[in-house]
Parts: structure tokens; sequence; C-alpha cells
């Protein structure tokens, strides 16, 4: 079994055919469901982190945890939101401010000192989203970073045979989808024991969309 790029662009557009029309930008999500794999054995816990070669247009909402020269690097790159130590501290009994930081903000880096006390106040609520922080060494190259993964989706199995990611947003070029797809799927064709035989269905949807089948 092979994909076919003429088959995976036809997808594309009867997902933005079917769609609701929205006044905001719909994302374009990606829906994989596996078979022949048991559960219980380390191999289904798949769970990548995959550079897409076309950045989404929807705006990324980044929080940046650092003290600093990193923190000023942060304001610099005009991040949606900069947490220093101190604002940590004052987050461990606030759950209502917690959850807010978290469903606000898509993308999460932390200078690689602060991981252990990010983990004592955020991490059961970033954990279970996918969303723990990346370490990053006051050092570094923020704004390249950011760039990076901005355009990085995580792909994990969670339960059941099932992967689900936002690969785009409704307004990119049919190719760039159709492209952010097939680079999806090399990837985790890699990681099936028996590749694209482990897959039973592939669709594509937007936001509001029903879900379309890539044709395999």
């Amino acid at each position: 079994m092979s994909l076919d790029t003429k088959k995976i662009l036809e997808a594309v557009k009867q997902a933005k055919e079917k769609s609701e029309k929205r006044k905001f930008s719909q994302s374009m999500e990606l829906i994989i469901n596996l078979r022949d794999i048991d559960m219980k054995k380390p191999e289904a816990k798949i769970q990548e982190n995959i550079e897409l070669p076309h950045t989404p247009k929807k705006k990324t909402r980044i929080c940046v945890i650092a003290t600093g020269e990193l923190a000023l690097k942060a304001k610099k790159a005009n991040v949606e939101l900069v947490l220093g130590k101190t604002d940590l501290e004052a987050l461990v009994t606030d759950k209502k401010r917690q959850k807010q930081i978290a469903n606000n903000h898509d993308i999460f880096f932390a200078e690689v000192s602060l991981m252990p006390l990010v983990g004592k106040t955020l991490g059961s609520i970033l954990g279970p989203r996918g969303k723990m922080p990346k370490p990053i060494p006051p050092t570094v190259d923020l704004k390249s970073q950011i760039s990076r993964w901005t355009k990085t989706v995580n792909i994990r199995v969670r339960g059941q045979p099932v992967l689900q990611c936002a690969i785009g947003t409704e307004d990119m070029k049919d190719e760039e989808i159709a492209e952010n797809v097939m680079t999806v799927i090399s990837r985790l064709e890699g990681k099936l024991k028996r590749g694209l035989k482990n897959i039973t269905t592939i669709c594509l949807k937007t936001t509001m969309g029903p879900p379309v089948k890539i044709k395999l």
C-alpha cells in the first residue's frame, strides 16, 4: 500500500469544500486510525515531534518561562507571555490561573534551571495536554527555536489506536497541506512494525467540517 499525492490533494479539496464556513481560518486536522497494534506493548507507545515543511499560518501563542537574559530575549521576540521564577511560585496554589495559561498558549519553553519548579507548578496541567515546556539553556537562539517549534506537530497514541494532529490551516495552499500530510505519514510509517499496512484509514477535516477519507 502506498499513498498517492493526487489522492491527498483530492481529500484536501473535498475537506475544504465540505467545511462549514467561519469568519476565522480553521485548522486542517489529520486523523489516522491504526490496526493490528497491541496497545500493551512498548511499540504501541508512539510519540513523535515532527517538523513540517510548511508552517501553518495560524498564529501560535508562545509562553516562555525564564529569568535574566533569556527573559529579555523572550520579550524582544514579542512572545505572548513571559513568566519568571516569582510568577511560577505564585501559581502553585492558583489552579484557575494555571488552567488559563495552559488553555491560552500553544507552545511552552522553559529555562533548564526552572524545569523542576515548572514540573511542580504546571506539570499536572500541561502534561496531559502534551504541552510540557521545551527545556532551553540561557544562551539559546530563542528566535530560531520558536521558528522551529511553530512548524512542529506532536503525534502520540493515547489509549486508543488513533493519532490526530493539526497539519495546517484551510487558507494554506492545497499542495502545502498535502506535503505536510506526507511528512507525517512518512515519519509514522517508519515507526510502525508493518508500515502503512498498520493503518486502517487516514482522514482530513477542518475544525468544523466532516472527515474526508484519503483513498488508500
